[in-house]
């Protein structure tokens, strides 16, 4: 370029003062990410890698996959997805393997974007045999007191990180933020409408409904003065996770927040295939009912095999970009990526 040359303009995330800017954020994510990895690999875990490239990218209803083609040296063609999350692929090496797994993953989820959402992000997954949802719960507690300071401010909040975080079951949450028995209105869209005193949207069903609730009640009021566990999920929203034998109304399933804000998701896994198929097929018929024009693609029959080896096992999935927006106290996830599009 001469002299004289105007340079061209670049996209705001791109510019290179942008990144300067924001250079301890993301330096501060490079030491929470390494504490990460030693805190895991303490406890005996092993860091793995999956392929990002899949056949299956997850059943999830609402989220929208990144589709690609695989063109092979013969020309064949093959439909394949950016995953939305590692979970089928790290299943499979744990039924294989036994081991307890992690991995810092990569993972797309397509028509999202927001402060706290970004299309692509890191997930920090892992999976652990032998241990219960209550002692994954004792070792995500663990890992965030490894990471973080004992004393958090985030946006309004002013979070303890040094005492027990606090451990609330679904129906206890709606007790006491939304003022109702929320298992008693079994999947009534109606009854929980009354329950909670608020008119039921045209064409809402239960689910649609339950969610409206937890985001305007509950999240915003939960996790303020310290983490908060949101635990026992209506069996409704089990995903991948096993009832409560001792109340199969509710799933084995938390969600962690901390000021207002999810951070992990998280399974006492499902080990039965033929209970799990059957879940999936509800998922893509949900998924075709809601979003007719949306690819389809193949069951993962190899995780529906992995299952019948898999051992008795936890797994979590953890925002690691909203782990380090903690860690540095923005509450924007543009301020923690290296590069932003």
């Amino acid at each position: 370029m001469s002299a004289s040359a105007t340079p061209h303009p670049v996209p705001g995330g791109a510019d290179p003062q942008h990144i300067r800017d924001r250079l301890p954020y993301l330096l501060r994510r490079n030491l929470v990410q390494r504490g990460a990895r030693a805190f895991l690999e303490s406890r005996g875990c092993v860091e793995v890698e999956t392929p990002y490239a899949v056949p299956t990218p997850g059943e999830e209803v609402h989220l929208l996959p990144f589709r690609t083609l695989h063109e092979a040296p013969d020309g064949a063609r093959k439909a394949l997805f950016l995953h939305t999350s590692p979970e089928f692929c790290m299943k499979r090496i744990v039924a294989a393997t036994g081991l307890s797994v992690f991995q810092f993953a990569r993972v797309w989820r397509n028509g999202e974007g927001s402060a706290l959402h970004a299309p692509e992000f890191t997930m920090l997954e892992w999976y652990r045999p032998g241990l219960t949802l209550a002692g994954l719960m004792d070792e995500t507690e663990a890992l965030l007191r490894a990471v973080l300071p004992p004393t958090l401010r985030y946006g309004d909040a002013s979070l303890d990180m040094g005492g027990p975080f606090e451990r609330l079951s679904m129906q206890d949450a709606f007790a006491r933020h939304a003022g109702l028995d929320l298992l008693a209105t079994g999947d009534d869209a109606d009854l929980l409408a009354q329950a909670a005193g608020c008119a039921r949207r045209a064409g809402e069903s239960w689910e649609d409904l339950f969610f409206r609730l937890l985001l305007e009640r509950v999240e915003p009021a939960i996790g303020r003065e310290r983490p908060t566990f949101l635990t026992h999920w209506p069996a409704s929203q089990a995903a991948l996770a096993r009832k409560d034998p001792h109340d199969p109304r509710v799933a084995l399933r938390f969600e962690l927040y901390a000021a207002g804000m999810e951070l992990a998701n998280a399974f006492e896994e499902l080990t039965d295939a033929a209970e799990q198929r059957s879940r999936f097929m509800a998922d893509r018929a949900a998924r075709k009912a809601q979003y007719p024009a949306r690819d389809d693609w193949p069951m993962d029959e190899a995780l529906l095999a992995a299952l019948a080896h898999m051992p008795p096992c936890s797994g979590i999935a953890l925002g690691f970009d909203r782990l380090s927006m903690l860690a540095c106290g923005t509450t924007r996830i543009q301020d923690v990526l290296w590069i932003n599009h």
